[in-house]
């Protein structure tokens, strides 16, 4: 015996009140049971009113009928339906709406009654006296067919329809699937029969319109009545008119035909059937018919808005990012295909890390600094130090698939595996790695090196043995050597690192080995370059050769700025179902990269490079503290200023997209440099970004440590002091102090006592010089 079907819920009356249902005839009843009525008497009776050729004519018998019907699995099942995903900031702005089928599923509460009965009373006006097959309905289209001579007209219920529109859901994006499910095969039908009659004993009609009602295409990649009410009218579905519900419900027959955008007349004439539909079935007044048959048509159409091209204030990048981490992260499923499963189904609330107000102050920077038409781009990363939150991600071009109008889906913030480029050479700006692993490692800040202005890379110890410096035959060895004839040592620490000075540097590491820089930079994050490619111990790395991304600099300076503390990056802080619950995100997992005195002398480090050094020129309006280091790369091709306040860490990258640009002799942003420095190209996109995100926050100290200034060795070209004259109580030995420098970072004369920018430089395409082809030289340019 057939289990017992669900008692349907009546539909309401006119005006609301119930309506009463009538005694269903024998022949009602055959549709609830039409498998125990006999397929074999039925099949052909049931087949010709279903727009199908003749079962004779196709030599198919009622045996082969019953057979095929009974062949038809029990385990129907209806998939998830996709839906639309938002993606939020995190004070709960909007970033963008992404799907695969733009979708909201509603409950039956939450639909407009006017919808609910305008689509049953065009589409099934039985729907709630009939069974599976409305069998009524076959014999008036057989008989309109017969009349016709044609079999144009069906007798599909509504609950059949659904069968069918869950089959084209199960088919996605397979083409050939879709036009499978669409198809009007008798094998199909047969199976939709079933189908149909199997949901009938499982779900009330209520259930089985509701469903309908969110799985039915509307045309314009709007599916169901919500995303429907949306697209045309620009409002919840619950809020419908007559007019308007019946506007939709008249589509479904034909999307294309009825597109109230492209053929609003046709749209209309059809909106006016359904409303005497509505009409005849009491569902509404004969008033309420009138003046929704007068009522212009009244769109108010919204464009579809989907996926990360149409998020706004520069935002599309950092959605990208986050499609990535959702497809990439295992958190999100245990292999690519669930996790892909997971983002295309959608109909999630994701709530991320970004924060708008820091958003728009990078985005604006780096586009009022450089322009989306100059042969440069800058991208700029803001993460909270101690937390790995991502605060913003902007860069000069926009979010787009168009070149010519300088738009890319290139996020040059992130590494190539996240949807990034190759990253970009850094310069200067990782020699505080170095400085950590070194002052880590017991040595003292105070600690000199000879530092003469050119010198061979001495041989080193890496993890795994020896780099040594051994050229090729008739080549000389690997060198490296500082921007500025002047610069010539003893130096110490504080003031190497504020000039930049890439001799200092060669010699710390050539202390304390290449392997402990290797570990340090691991502990920061860095274990491969941007593109992927393997970690290298090659004496260059100091100076900056490995390709990095500025989300992973900006990790590392927030790192400094947390005194030692380490997270890893992270894009979200919250996912929901459309039901509300939530979806397990990464957390960040932090640990302590080195101690907290090391991370004091390094602030203190860094905090002299922006007030003696390079940086100098780069402080905040509000005068408060920060630090941070500059960098340039070889022959200019990118530039670096990545610096920090105890609560916001910032990298800026400058150069060519793709780094083949020389930034020399050119024009960004509407002014012309000679030469780009780390200083005077992304540092003002740095301050400018900093000033507008910190504008109104409280200052705060940065934690540092008592390092002593190094006395300044005398200068040799300075005019020996007079001789007092006797009784001068103040005599001035020494005579005057050397000038100083130029602090924006261009190269300059003076010794060790000015401040001017480091570096060095090699014969061009060479990175590294004579050394690059052996592993010595390296690309770090001036500071």
């Amino acid at each position: 015996m057939a289990p017992k079907r669900p008692q349907a819920s009546q539909p309401p009356g006119n005006n609301g009140a119930p309506r009463g249902r009538r005694r269903e005839s024998p022949l009602d009843y055959a549709g609830h049971g039409v498998k125990f009525l006999g397929v074999s008497v039925l099949s052909g009776v049931l087949l010709a009113g279903l727009a199908l050729p003749a079962v004779g004519a196709i030599g198919l018998t009622a045996k082969d009928t019953a057979e095929s019907f009974d062949s038809v699995p029990d385990d129907f099942k209806t998939p998830p339906l996709t839906q639309a995903t938002q993606i939020f900031d995190a004070k709960g702005g909007l970033i963008a709406k992404v799907y695969e089928r733009d979708r909201t599923v509603l409950t039956a509460d939450q639909m407009s009654p006017f919808m609910r009965h305008a689509q049953v009373d065009i589409e099934d006006a039985r729907f709630y006296e009939h069974g599976a097959v409305d069998l009524k309905g076959v014999l008036r289209a057989i008989s309109k067919n017969a009349e016709s001579g044609t079999t144009a007209q069906g007798a599909s219920t509504l609950t059949q329809q659904y069968v069918k529109n869950v089959n084209v859901e199960k088919a996605g994006d397979d083409q050939a699937a879709v036009l499978e499910a669409q198809r009007k095969t008798l094998g199909r039908k047969i199976q939709e029969l079933k189908v149909a009659i199997k949901l009938e004993e499982d779900l009330t009609k209520d259930q089985i319109l509701t469903n309908y009602l969110n799985i039915t295409f509307y045309g314009h990649q709007a599916y169901g009545v919500e995303a429907a009410s949306q697209r045309y009218f620009s409002k919840s579905n619950k809020d419908l008119t007559v007019a308007e519900a019946a506007t939709l419900a008249g589509m479904v027959q034909n999307p294309s035909s009825y597109d109230p955008v492209r053929y609003p007349d046709n749209t209309v004439k059809r909106r006016n059937v359904v409303i005497d539909k509505m009409l005849e079935n009491k569902h509404i007044t004969a008033d309420q018919a009138k003046e929704a048959k007068a009522a212009p048509l009244g769109l108010k159409y919204k464009d579809p808005q989907n996926g990360c091209i149409t998020a706004q204030a520069g935002m599309g990048f950092f959605c990208d990012y986050v499609r990535h981490v959702i497809k990439q992260d295992p958190v999100f499923g245990k292999n690519a295909a669930d996790r892909k499963k997971l983002w295309d189904t959608g109909g999630l609330n994701i709530y991320t890390t970004l924060d708008p107000d820091k958003q728009a102050a990078a985005q604006n920077a780096v586009t009022k600094k450089v322009f989306a038409t100059d042969p440069v781009s800058a991208a700029a990363t803001m993460m909270e130090p101690g937390s790995g939150k991502i605060l913003a991600m902007a860069q000069t071009r926009a979010y787009g698939l168009d070149p010519n109008k300088n738009q890319t889906v290139v996020n040059l913030n992130v590494d190539s595996s996240m949807g990034g480029g190759n990253g970009f050479q850094t310069g200067s700006t990782f020699k505080p790695i170095l400085a950590a692993a070194a002052l880590e490692s017991g040595m003292s800040p105070t600690q000199a090196f000879p530092s003469e202005n050119k010198i061979d890379y001495p041989n080193m110890s890496t993890c795994s043995g020896t780099w040594k410096n051994i050229p090729k035959p008739g080549e000389p060895k690997a060198t490296v050597k500082n921007e500025s004839t002047g610069e010539v040592g003893p130096y110490e620490l504080k003031q190497a690192m504020a000039l930049s000075v890439n001799t200092y540097f060669v010699e710390m590491e050539q202390q304390i080995g290449l392997c402990a820089i290797k570990q340090m930079a691991n502990k920061l994050g860095i274990s491969q370059s941007a593109k992927g490619d393997a970690f290298t111990e090659v004496p260059s790395m100091v100076l900056g050769s490995l390709e990095l991304s500025p989300l992973t600099m900006a990790n590392v300076y927030a790192t400094f700025a947390a005194r030692g503390k380490y997270c890893t990056p992270i894009a979200i802080n919250k996912i929901t179902t459309v039901d509300g619950k939530e979806v397990k995100v990464p957390q960040s997992q932090c640990s302590q990269a080195f101690s907290e005195s090391t991370a004091d002398a390094l602030n203190t480090v860094l905090l002299n490079v922006t007030e003696k050094g390079t940086a100098a020129a780069l402080g905040l309006d509000d005068g408060r503290k920060i630090a941070g280091k500059t960098g340039t790369t070889d022959e200019k091709k990118a530039a670096w200023f990545s610096g920090y306040t105890p609560s916001l860490a910032t990298s800026v990258w400058l150069g060519g997209p793709a780094g083949g640009v020389k930034m020399k002799n050119i024009t960004i942003g509407g002014k012309h440099f000679d030469e780009v420095f780390g200083a005077d190209g992304p540092g003002p996109i740095w301050q400018m970004a900093m000033n507008q995100a910190l504008k109104g926050t409280p200052l705060e100290p940065i934690q540092t440590m008592n390092i002593p200034d190094p006395q300044p060795k005398p200068d040799p070209n300075a005019t020996a002091p007079a001789v007092p004259p006797a009784g001068d109580p103040n005599p001035q030995p020494g005579g005057n102090p050397p000038p100083p420098g130029n602090p924006g970072g261009n190269p300059g004369g003076g010794n060790n006592g000015g401040m001017i920018g480091g570096g060095f430089t090699f014969p061009p395409g060479v990175i590294g010089g004579n050394g690059g082809k052996h592993g010595g030289g390296g690309n770090g340019g001036n500071g």
